[in-house]
């Protein structure tokens, strides 16, 4: 009987742990991802934040604002269960400077990773409804990485479109 307990007491230790890591490995990649995301929003004149290679495409500007508002929804619905801060915020791109828009993306990496940083390991499995389906906290994690490394590959097409070179990948 007390081996059992030694060995489950052993299993529950490792798997805080990995799940400790887990958490760490996140906040660490956002933290990567932060530095080159303002890398590449720094890159783009001003005068070219209005850049939108088609009609129906977001504009450079647009697509920091959508990246930040997404950060701000997803790690505060989802990581840290509380209401979406940005939703009192009126953040509206077109009314935005460049140095407003990397002010706003900047803040939303900061929510992010704090966010990131204080879930408690416990919680990670949670899950919560979303886009019909049942998505836990380990997923929205995924998310947060995927959804804003998509966007941010877009904005360095719009760079290479305007004939800028793209920063130096930070990666994990």
């Amino acid at each position: 009987m007390k081996f059992l307990v030694c060995l489950l007491l052993v299993s529950f230790q490792s798997m805080a742990q990995d799940q400790k890591l887990l958490v760490q490995s996140h906040a660490e990649k956002l933290k990567n991802a932060k530095e080159y995301t303002l890398k590449v929003a720094e890159l783009m004149p001003e005068s070219m934040y209005d850049f939108k290679p088609v009609v129906d495409e977001m504009s450079f500007k647009e697509q920091i604002i959508h990246i930040g508002k997404n950060l701000y929804w997803l790690s505060s619905t989802f990581i840290i269960e509380a209401p979406d801060l940005n939703a009192k915020q009126s953040v509206i791109a077109k009314n935005m400077t460049k140095g407003q828009a990397i002010d706003f993306i900047s803040g939303a990496y900061e929510f992010a990773g704090q966010a990131i940083m204080n879930v408690r390991s416990e919680s990670l499995s949670k899950e919560f409804p979303f886009s019909g389906r049942k998505l836990n906290k380990v997923q929205f994690l995924n998310l947060i990485q995927d959804h804003q490394t998509h966007h941010r590959a877009q904005l360095i097409v719009y760079l290479r479109l305007n004939m800028l070179s793209p920063p130096n990948y930070i990666g994990w």
